[in-house]
């Protein structure tokens, strides 16, 4: 009994930057990345992403979460989010391109739940027929992705699938690739905070969701230095 006693009041005086890095422990519920790269959130914000895909099924049923923890990030902190390629045998690549040509057109975040419910929902996007959950043959195109965002954007059908096929979209495309490879990311949805710090996905959203507060804080305090 008075073990238990001092060892609340220990915690009573232990302030909570210090409880967190008690209880999120690097290397088992974060990992720290060997060569940190920011993806590209503004110079001033701490960078949060989220890698994804359109074709994942995890990342459609976290995508509220995510747009939550967006919502509820710190003033000195933004999310953004890189499309990941590793299943071209399930219309990934071609949900990569189209993320990056919406992107480049600047309407990828208006569309964003937009596209996961045309995938997952209404099957609008055709790559999985929503009464059974099976993958249809063949794969959705890139036209189907330039229909979709035709809909639900001012953007024509043409002038997508012209941004789709630029050199900027490829370059976008590999360098995501290239980041993902580098930030170690072995599945979707991860999220990865400031290009240092990649957070387990095997917790919880929500213990994530406070791993990724307790790591923004702990890049304020580097980068104060």
């Amino acid at each position: 009994m008075l073990q238990r006693r001092l060892i609340v009041l220990l915690l009573l005086f232990i302030s909570a930057p210090a409880l967190a890095q008690l209880r999120w422990r690097e290397g088992v519920e974060y990992q720290v990345i060997a060569n940190p790269e920011r993806f590209g959130a503004p110079a001033d914000k701490i960078e949060v992403v989220e890698v994804f895909s359109y074709g994942c099924p995890y990342c459609f049923k976290a995508s509220e979460d995510m747009a939550k923890l967006a919502a509820q990030l710190p003033a000195d902190a933004a999310m953004t989010w890189v499309h990941a390629s590793f299943r071209p045998d399930e219309g990934w690549l071609m949900f990569q391109r189209a993320y990056y040509a919406a992107r480049k057109l600047g309407i990828a975040d208006a569309a964003h739940e937009a596209m996961f419910k045309a995938v997952w929902e209404t099957g609008e996007i055709p790559l999985v027929d929503v009464a059974t959950g099976r993958m249809r043959k063949p794969l959705p195109t890139i036209s189907d992705a330039a229909k979709f965002y035709a809909a639900h954007t001012s953007v024509k059908a043409a002038d997508f699938l012209k941004a789709a096929g630029s050199a900027d979209v490829n370059a976008a495309m590999e360098r995501a690739d290239r980041l993902i490879k580098q930030w170690r990311v072995s599945g979707t949805p991860s999220l990865v905070v400031n290009g240092r710090y990649l957070v387990s996905n095997d917790l919880p959203f929500s213990e994530q969701a406070q791993i990724v507060n307790f790591l923004v804080g702990r890049e304020r305090s580097r980068l104060k230095k």
